[in-house]
């Protein structure tokens, strides 16, 4: 997948990871980049700050309806969608405690409007024999994210569903990636980080924490590459096989970091292994 002269939707796009993505696809020559997030005063002004070939839609990616009407006016409008970046995402901080609609919201946002964007942008892409699905689904979706329960199982759905639709679709020309990043430097790590929550605590403590522009230099390179996982820690992929080959000893390792981070001790230096964590 090479940028130039696409045309891609982005969802979850009024800050964070969205809207660094909007940025560097604009940077690689895109056609058209379109900005969809519930704020739609922040979206606006997002996509007007990076320029006219953006525009920014205000979408609630967990109703069904919203999310065809955005790509059928993108379609309108452009023609065609060569990339569809499910990108919105929503943590708890809780655990299994959590109340049912902190577990639907999660349910909802986390993969259905995955589902909901498959669904709307596949019929087109499957008729030109040509598209691309960049999923955001975290590390957290290949490991887990200490602290809140939530958002490990939701992620492991989302990364589940991009692997089922990488398999079922990609000799019919729709390609997929899973975006699975650790600790990144958005709202939503320091919104946990500010109510301590264990969770983001624990990403806080557990390595590099990147830049969302960071993370979009990854996808860039993962999307020429076609690759299915875009891993912006690239020692994630030891992680994951690490927890493969030795689950009782990963989880293990865990549980001690998380007893370090409870007794305010070794917050800077925790031991290996580290967890996942969310974008």
């Amino acid at each position: 997948m090479n940028l130039t002269d696409r045309v891609a939707v982005i969802t979850g796009g009024a800050g964070g990871i969205g809207s660094a993505l909007a940025r560097r696809f604009v940077a690689e020559g895109a056609a058209a980049v379109v900005l969809a997030d519930r704020d739609a005063a922040a979206v606006t002004a997002v996509a007007d700050g990076i320029g006219p070939v953006v525009r920014g839609v205000a979408v609630d990616v967990t109703d069904e309806g919203q999310v065809r009407e955005l790509v059928a006016d993108t379609e309108r409008r452009y023609g065609r969608i060569d990339l569809f970046c499910a990108n919105a995402g929503v943590a708890t901080g809780a655990g299994v405690e959590a109340d049912d609609l902190d577990w639907d919201r999660s349910w909802r946002v986390n993969v259905l409007s995955h589902v909901y964007a498959a669904r709307a942008v596949l019929p087109a892409m499957l008729a030109r024999g040509e598209g691309y699905l960049l999923n955001t689904c975290s590390a957290a979706g290949v490991l887990t994210a200490v602290g809140d329960a939530p958002y490990t199982a939701t992620k492991h759905a989302a990364v589940g569903l991009a692997e089922w639709l990488a398999i079922t679709y990609r000799d019919r020309g729709v390609r997929v990636s899973a975006l699975c990043p650790q600790g990144v430097d958005t709202p939503m790590l320091a919104d946990g980080l500010t109510a301590g929550h264990l969770g983001a605590r624990v990403i806080a403590a557990s390595g590099a924490v990147l830049t969302p522009d960071q993370v979009a230099d990854a996808v860039i390179a993962g999307l020429a590459e076609e690759r299915f996982l875009i891993l912006p820690h690239p020692e994630v992929a030891g992680y994951a096989l690490r927890r493969a080959e030795d689950p009782d000893g990963w989880q293990a390792g865990l549980r001690k970091l998380v007893r370090r981070l409870r007794a305010g001790a070794g917050q800077s230096t925790p031991p290996p292994p580290p967890p996942a964590a969310s974008p």
